[in-house]
């Protein structure tokens, strides 16, 4: 057994668990007139409300002396001041730095990095200022209209997610567009409607070697050159944002052109560097900074403040309660915000690459559940699909509402009936609808009979948590999102993993290259597994 669940403390929350199965929320409620006041914390705009979890005044205690056990405080900080927290890869994890808004230094391999970020957030906004004004302009002379960014993971997800939430806030004469799939389709729907001489591409990748980013990054530069007059046109149509100047070089991009970003950066914590830059762009740089000021304070927030208080530590002890001692596979985060629609997508990959872990710091396998499953899309839109499961299905699925309190848009009635949704759907999965309130309602119908009783009967007690802010800012996005990023770390730390590597990735790249070249003829192949052979065999007959 794990030292983990070995442990007191571990132990002794398992008791706690077979102590409160038995209590349902509605009686938690109607015992504590005031357990909203007790389980809600707020943040700057942002109302933070956990009272509608399965929990009482004896669970979290229990969870934060776990926390303690593992030595979290001191990991916390080993992460702020550059320590080698990612040791598989032997690197920092400083994206905190990247909205750092203080002066102090920040050092890694005993240099301050805090220069070179602020010196890259300098030059982007000296770029943003060149495009927005009209003083950049394409080889033809006219102005930039359109950006495409093309990476992929977190090099689109955190541009595309950031830009598509912030869309309110967009120039008024730039466009933005995101191309990550290798499936061509994805790239010629967007080049279709665009003219070369007013179109920016943005390549991200840090490597500059991503075969699907690469891929994309070619086609793009061979559209592009059908009706450009020569190469050196592409000087003022592509920027590169990378770490390997040479690889850049190689592809045509002018140095000058290219925006730096560090190893300490992970893909799916990047968004704050200058793979940001599309969003700088799209909602200006003084948004984007305002962005990274929010970050920051929930970065000072989750730093400083005692772990009774600390939202992003309450967010990570409670999801630590569903997934590993109520059995919980998934978590879903569902934005009562359509701007919000690709939040959940983004922290899919955020979550589940970062904790989707089955090995230990020291090399061991983990005996316990660690990264749950992350879904969700944004309201009302899921409550006709998936919230019947939610509501009457077998399974528990812990969830979060998120929603703005103001709206940027003044249609009547939308917005108070957005919210009124937004606040039905947590109190319903927790207060449920027993077989006697059914049978009230049904007492005037004839053909009330069990089966229909029993069908309309929504058991609750069904745990979420509620963020309700005043409006959907960069500021607030920005504070949310961190937010989030804490509470992955807080729980690696927990489970005793590495938060901030993704070895599992690389294996279907690696074997992707070995069938690629065996795609390229019409030979029948046998090298790998039946299967895998039979769906080589016959993809080549049918092409």
């Amino acid at each position: 057994m794990s030292a983990l669940r070995n442990s007191a403390e571990w132990k002794a929350i398992q008791a706690h668990h077979q102590e409160i199965v038995p209590v349902p929320l509605r009686k938690l409620f109607s015992s504590d007139p005031r357990r909203f006041h007790s389980y809600s914390l707020h943040f700057n705009d942002i109302l933070f409300d956990y009272s509608k979890n399965l929990i009482n005044n004896k669970t979290l205690p229990l969870l934060f002396d776990l926390a303690r056990a593992v030595k979290f405080e001191k990991k916390r900080d080993a992460m702020f001041s550059g320590d080698i927290i990612n040791t598989t890869e032997h690197r920092a994890v400083l994206h905190t730095a990247l909205r750092k808004q203080d002066a102090t230094a920040v050092y890694f391999d005993h240099q301050d990095v805090m220069p070179k970020i602020k010196a890259t957030l300098s030059k982007m906004r000296h770029f943003c200022d060149d495009i927005h004004s009209g003083n950049w302009k394409g080889y033809s002379g006219k102005k930039i209209t359109d950006i495409v960014n093309i990476g992929i993971g977190g090099s689109d997800l955190g541009p595309k997610m950031v830009s598509t939430a912030l869309t309110p806030y967009a120039q008024a004469d730039l466009k933005a567009h995101f191309i990550s799939n290798a499936d061509q389709s994805h790239l010629i729907n967007a080049l279709t409607h665009l003219n070369p001489e007013t179109t920016l591409f943005i390549i991200a990748s840090k490597t500059f070697s991503t075969l699907e980013t690469m891929t994309n990054a070619n086609s793009a530069k061979h559209w592009f050159m059908q009706q450009a007059p020569d190469k050196a046109a592409i000087k003022k149509h592509f920027i590169a944002i990378s770490t390997h100047a040479e690889n850049v070089t190689t592809f045509g991009i002018d140095k000058a052109n290219m925006f730096e970003f560090w190893d300490w950066v992970g893909g799916r914590y990047s968004l704050w560097s200058s793979i940001g830059l599309s969003i700088a762009l799209y909602i200006g740089m003084d948004n984007f900074e305002a962005l990274l000021d929010g970050a920051f304070d929930a970065d000072q927030h989750f730093h400083t403040t005692p772990l009774e208080e600390n939202i992003p530590v309450v967010m990570a002890l409670l999801g630590i309660w569903y997934n590993n001692f109520f059995d919980a596979d998934t978590h879903a985060i569902l934005p009562y915000a359509q701007d919000l629609d690709f939040f959940a997508d983004y922290f899919q990959q955020g979550d589940m690459e970062s904790n989707g872990k089955n090995t230990d710091f020291d090399g061991n396998q983990v005996d316990y559940s660690t990264g749950p499953i992350i879904w969700g899309q944004p309201g009302t839109n899921g409550q006709h699909a998936f919230y019947q499961l939610m509501h009457q299905g077998t399974k528990l699925i812990p969830c979060d509402f998120l929603a703005p309190a103001q709206s940027h848009y003044d249609l009547p009635e939308h917005h108070d009936i957005l919210l009124s949704n937004f606040l039905a759907q947590p109190e319903a999965l927790m207060h449920g609808k027993n077989a006697t309130e059914v049978e009230k309602d049904l007492q005037n119908n004839k053909e009330a009979t069990k089966v229909l009783i029993s069908s309309k009967v929504c058991v609750g007690n069904k745990p979420s948590n509620s963020f309700l802010f005043k409006k959907l800012t960069p500021k607030t996005l920005g504070s949310l999102i961190a937010f989030y990023e804490h509470k992955i770390f807080t729980q690696g730390v927990i489970w005793n993993i590495n938060s901030f590597d993704q070895m599992g990735v690389e294996l279907g790249k690696v074997l992707a290259k070995v069938i690629l070249p065996e795609l390229k003829n019409d030979k029948i192949i046998d090298s790998h597994d039946s299967s895998t052979n039979g769906l080589i065999n016959a993809y080549k007959q049918l092409r």
